[in-house]
């Protein structure tokens, strides 16, 4: 379900178009980027739990979702140039980037460019900025790990979630992970994946909170804390309970919470 005063509209990017769902408001708004595998659906429990005057776009990143027929190069530094173009069509003064996994990578990436009216960064579960003991076993792997139905729910199970995900959520993911357009799925794996950018990230200057799960074994609080804090002056780091990878779909709740809150603290 759709939150409330949404529109859909698509934005300019270069080769093509990207689908996106926006709310207008005042105050800064947030720029919603979604992991590897995911679109702009993957965050509509969150923004069910946001308060409904919150402004806010989130958009499906070239080779996903809606924006599947995008073409390459679907790189870190294609995806950071996509978000900037669609928060420059907006006309954004202030806005707050929350980043997911793939898309925390993008935020960070974003972040160290220093764009005009970027006021904060929530950079959720995110990949940090220089890859940790990622083998190429390991990125053959995750290469697989879409090549069909099976291969998803087994992913979810054993990899991205700790409570498990209702059953609408689980066909979404799904769905979602399946419709990414072959390159956009290789993409990550076999670059964004194993690129460091952790030269950029010291330059972020607004306030960046980092929200790790619990149970998160992708990306741990523990290598978060060893291998993105320290680099990131800015950062802080608050653990979610109960929740694997996909904290979005797993704790909607807490993660709205600590966005609301810290978007109100700016």
């Amino acid at each position: 379900m759709t939150p409330q005063n949404v529109a859909g509209c698509f934005f300019d990017v270069q080769g093509g178009q990207v689908y996106a769902h926006v709310r207008e408001s005042d105050g800064p708004a947030l720029v919603f980027l979604h992991y590897w595998g995911g679109s702009r659906r993957t965050w509509i429990p969150v923004l069910q739990c946001l308060e409904p005057g919150q402004g806010f776009v989130a958009y499906d990143q070239r080779g996903w979702g809606d924006s599947t027929s995008v073409p390459g190069p679907y790189g870190l530094e294609q995806l950071a140039d996509d978000a900037q173009r669609v928060i420059g069509a907006l006309g954004y003064s202030r806005y707050v980037l929350v980043g997911h996994s793939m898309g925390g990578k993008v935020a960070q990436m974003v972040a160290a460019r220093k764009p005009e009216g970027l006021t904060g960064a929530v950079l959720v579960a995110p990949a940090p900025p220089a890859p940790i003991g990622v083998t190429e076993q390991v990125q053959e792997a995750v290469s697989h790990a879409y090549d069909n139905e099976a291969a998803v729910l087994q992913g979810i199970d054993l990899m991205l979630t700790h409570g498990g995900l209702t059953p609408e959520l689980r066909r979404q993911v799904v769905e979602d992970s399946l419709r990414g357009g072959d390159e956009a799925r290789l993409a990550w794996p076999r670059q964004g994946l194993v690129q460091d950018v952790s030269a950029g990230v010291g330059a972020i200057e607004v306030p960046v909170l980092v929200l790790a799960g619990s149970h998160d074994k992708v990306d741990p609080p523990t290598v978060l804390a060893d291998h993105l804090l320290p680099l990131i002056p800015t950062a802080s780091l608050t653990v979610l309970k109960d929740t694997g990878h996909l904290s979005p779909l797993e704790v909607p709740d807490q993660v709205a919470a600590h966005i609301g809150a810290f978007v109100a603290r700016l």
